[in-house]
């Protein structure tokens, strides 16, 4: 899967962390950007929690690939086998809450899951979704889990 570039116009910004919540996000960003033809940039964030620095963690765990992996399995689940045109894919490493915050800057909308679970551990996102919702710039969509979006 590719990813395209912004268009440096509008542009919407989409925490993803691999649950049913930020597939809903997803969806809802596909529909408000074809109405308003912004590019959408779907933003998952990674870090070690606290206990992982005196505890045993893997050499071969790679949380930024698996972060990836994460990120394209729910994008080809929201979206199939066509992706929004416009749409990037975006992995950065810090808490989710300050990532999403930093990357809607100078966003014209930031959405996120009300709840998310992490798809690896590392990716924890629950009150991401209020931190965001306080502290955005730019107007905030909270995704309920309440139908699905065409």
């Amino acid at each position: 899967m590719t990813t395209q570039a912004s268009s440096g116009g509008t542009r919407i910004v989409v925490g993803v962390d691999g649950s049913a919540q930020s597939g809903l996000a997803l969806r809802w960003a596909m529909r408000i950007s074809a109405a308003t033809n912004a590019s959408i940039d779907a933003v998952i964030a990674w870090h070690f929690p606290m206990s992982y620095g005196l505890g045993y963690v893997s050499d071969q765990w790679d949380p930024e690939t698996d972060a990836t992996n994460c990120l394209k399995d729910a994008v080809d689940q929201a979206f199939g086998s066509e992706p929004p045109t416009g749409l990037r894919l975006l992995v950065r490493q810090g808490l989710p809450a300050k990532v999403l915050l930093d990357e809607s800057n100078g966003a014209t909308m930031l959405i996120v899951g009300s709840r998310g679970h992490g798809g690896f551990v590392g990716m924890l996102l629950g009150s991401v979704s209020a931190t965001c919702a306080e502290h955005a710039t730019c107007p905030v969509l909270v995704v309920h889990g309440d139908r699905p979006v065409r």
